[in-house]
């Protein structure tokens, strides 16, 4: 019986790099938010404004999220090896994301209660101390803003497929709108007395968060979910197939492709053809010109 050496036909299944400044970024970003949380939420209580009130609470939930988004990048880096993960621990990262979308749309459901109920029972507010607090908000969901925006891989020029970080990215960018829109509810209900523009910004907020959350769950869903039939690696791997380098005419009788990394798919293909001469190698060969094929599975059924 001869012994074979079969580790020259391993390989690792670790297909994204990871992004490191991201993480430091985000860890940086969940520490300054928890802070500002409490600051807005005692400020909101003391001073009686729902809108600033709102965005306290409203940031806890994005201390969490960035929280979450945090520790994703720590565990997909840490698994990143692991056996059990059969195509990496990239979509770690992923779910991450989704999950902070749907912490968004929660959160958003929440302010909108609480709007109502302060637009039905109208509270006296503190504005000028109120705005002050406010300010200081805004101030340091700009901040963040830059942290994050400068967090990227500068190695990867397509950094904006990093969901988890589009994810962070996208709470701070939420609680700047929330902290615009609670300074304008204070200026008009201290100008001009408009006490119910507090509520109303509130419900606006909400109403933003939603809409830029909805975008995340799509985005992200479609990872989840390996629907990326549509890209357009898939033509490219049926033109080569079917019109490249085989001499005796190939078809594609099943095709799969999903994603693994940022930038990263993974393929299976079965192809039917009258080229006798065609081996999976010739095939793996053939696409390799594609550099996003990151790793192909391939069976060849020869017609007679």
């Amino acid at each position: 019986m001869h012994t074979h050496d079969f580790s020259i036909w391993k390989h690792e299944h670790v297909f994204d790099s990871g992004n490191r400044l991201a993480e430091h970024g985000a860890k940086t970003v969940m520490w300054i938010t928890l802070i500002m949380m409490v600051v807005e939420i005692a400020g909101g209580w003391w001073y009686n404004s729902m809108a600033l009130l709102a965005d306290g609470w409203h940031m806890s939930s994005h201390a969490l999220a960035l929280g979450l988004s945090a520790f994703a990048y720590v565990a997909a880096r840490h698994y990143a090896r692991d056996p059990r993960f059969a195509f990496g621990t990239w979509k770690i990262e992923v779910l991450a994301g989704y999950t902070s979308a749907i912490l968004l749309i929660c959160v958003s459901v929440i302010m909108v209660v609480s709007s109502i109920e302060r637009l039905l029972s109208p509270q006296p507010i503190h504005y000028q101390e109120a705005m002050l607090v406010a300010g200081i908000g805004l101030a340091v969901n700009l901040v963040c803003a830059y942290i994050l925006g400068g967090a990227h891989d500068h190695h990867d020029d397509d950094h904006h497929h990093d969901l988890n970080l589009s994810s962070a990215y996208l709470h701070v960018i939420a609680d700047a709108a929330t902290s615009v829109l609670a300074i304008v509810a204070l200026v008009g209900g201290w100008l001009y007395g408009w006490t119910w523009l507090d509520p109303v910004m509130g419900m606006v907020g909400a109403g933003l968060i939603v809409i830029w959350a909805r975008g995340l769950i799509i985005e992200t869903g479609k990872v989840l979910l390996d629907r990326e039939m549509d890209h357009g690696v898939v033509d490219e791997i049926r033109q080569a197939i079917e019109t490249g380098f085989s001499e005796g005419g190939s078809r594609l009788a099943d095709l799969h492709v999903w994603r693994v990394g940022k930038k990263a798919y993974s393929a299976a293909l079965v192809v039917v053809t009258h080229d006798s001469g065609l081996t999976p190698e010739r095939v793996k060969a053939g696409l390799r010109i594609y550099e996003e094929i990151v790793h192909i599975t391939v069976e060849i059924n020869q017609c007679s």
